[in-house]
């Protein structure tokens, strides 16, 4: 299982590098985790669009799903051959003006899935966890059936004790971490130290770090992190463009 990089920043693109997204691949299955702000331009070069098999949505905010649109529009006009005639974009339905949109006539249809059932998508099993967010959000622990691989993704979410048995003994924790750890106020997303704490409680082996701040210096991020995870646990900020072997 390996999980490339599109877009790694929170709320909006920034320094041509977009929002969050990211391509999950087995052997020869594509799965599009999130399609935010620039998806489909950083899929274009690693990927032809036309080769995704399925589409999974966490939440409906737009640096999360900026891009679908254009995703299908590409379904509807482009010429050659699609891995899925009508692709299906996965998505809850606790909002369903946004739902019913990820139908496309002849292009796209949404599907839903139910948050307190494994969703079984192609070579993966997929769990959830309902997030502390403002509007529905769930956050997918993702499960290669052949290899037992799994990658937990927090999608957007405060920090809270749920997130630690739900991520536990993972081999990737993909966390929203929005905020350094002097972060004072509201905070929606994750900090630098929760992101690291929340590896250290649930002993994964390895954290990357995405829906990354625009400003500040973001290998301070991942000292804080780190220091939060402690020794043990590598911590990344991801990288646009990279490719991570889970």
């Amino acid at each position: 299982m390996q999980l490339t990089i599109l877009g790694c920043y929170g709320g909006y693109p920034h320094n041509g590098v977009g929002t969050s997204s990211y391509l999950l691949t087995s052997g020869d299955y594509h799965l599009l985790l999130d399609c935010g702000s620039g998806a489909l331009l950083a899929l274009e070069k690693v990927l032809n669009p036309l080769q995704l098999n399925a589409v999974l949505l966490t939440h409906y905010h737009h640096d999360h799903t900026a891009d679908v649109g254009v995703l299908q529009y590409l379904w509807q006009l482009a010429a050659g051959a699609k891995a899925e005639p009508v692709l299906p974009i996965y998505g809850h339905t606790a909002d369903p003006l946004n739902f019913g949109a990820l139908t496309w006539p002849n292009a796209t249809v949404g599907q839903a899935y139910d948050p307190k059932q494994t969703l079984n998508l192609g070579p993966f099993k997929i769990d959830f966890l309902e997030t502390h967010h403002p509007v529905p959000a769930y956050a997918p622990r993702i499960t290669e059936v052949q290899t037992g691989e799994t990658l937990a993704f927090t999608a957007d979410t405060a920090a809270f004790e749920g997130l630690t048995p739900w991520a536990q003994n993972v081999d990737v924790l993909l966390a929203d971490t929005n905020f350094y750890a002097d972060h004072q106020g509201t905070a929606w997303h994750l900090t630098s130290t929760q992101a690291g704490q929340l590896a250290c409680d649930a002993a994964v082996k390895r954290l990357l770090l995405t829906h990354l701040p625009q400003t500040g210096r973001l290998d301070q991020l991942q000292v804080e992190a780190q220091a939060a995870a402690g020794t043990a646990i590598p911590v990344e900020v991801v990288q646009p463009g990279m490719t991570y072997k889970i």
